[in-house]
């Protein structure tokens, strides 16, 4: 029996530049009505976001004390992601894309203890109506490829799907005549996920 997905805790080591956005990432998709009992909601979680942040940009002008204060308000926002990080890990079991929806990443089951190669789009072309064909450069030791689309130009992604198949993605239930960006990533490794990809463009017919 395969053993439950486990979360990648490795954002203790973010310095607070980047766990602020992952911290907002997480309360952003991390849905209430599939983990009921999360101890800090997705607005309770934008609060220590924001809260890290302007502690944060107050460290640029101030002393011992803001910093003081920025490294209290980063130990809330770590501790309400772990915290949370608890109940997703609960109720995922192994749906990788279920964990990929809230935010977090998973933890590597692999003893290679390298990060994992960034992945790149080879090919995206249409596939009838509706659909789209994607081709990504594989990548060794990944579990899964996790792949994102965009019609506002990149401002805002929402996810297409995962694959364990790089070379042969199908994204479907598309709108005929809008552009979408698409980009993916690599799911494994110790680093739980490569970069992502530039995006690429295409109107789907």
């Amino acid at each position: 029996m395969r053993a439950n997905l486990d979360i990648l805790r490795d954002f203790y080591e973010y310095p607070p530049n980047k766990l602020v956005p992952f911290g907002s990432n997480v309360a952003a998709n991390i849905d209430p009505a599939k983990f009921p009992n999360l101890p800090f909601s997705p607005a309770q979680l934008q609060a220590l976001a924001t809260d890290l942040n302007a502690k944060q940009a107050a460290t640029i002008t101030g002393g011992s004390v803001e910093k003081a204060a920025r490294d209290k308000a980063f130990d809330a926002l770590t501790a309400a992601l772990d915290a949370d990080a608890d109940t997703v890990e609960s109720k995922v079991g192994q749906d990788m894309e279920m964990l990929l929806s809230t935010g977090y990443l998973p933890a590597s089951t692999n003893r290679t203890s390298s990060p994992l190669d960034d992945t790149e789009i080879l090919s995206l072309m249409n596939n009838g109506t509706t659909q789209l064909f994607l081709r990504l450069q594989t990548v060794t030791n990944a579990k899964t490829y996790q792949v994102q689309i965009s019609t506002d130009n990149g401002q805002t992604w929402k996810e297409g799907c995962l694959s364990t198949k790089a070379r042969s993605i199908m994204l479907t239930g598309l709108t005929p005549g809008t552009t979408y960006q698409v980009r993916a990533r690599a799911i494994g490794g110790s680093t739980g996920a490569s970069g992502w990809t530039v995006p690429s463009t295409i109107m789907s017919t």
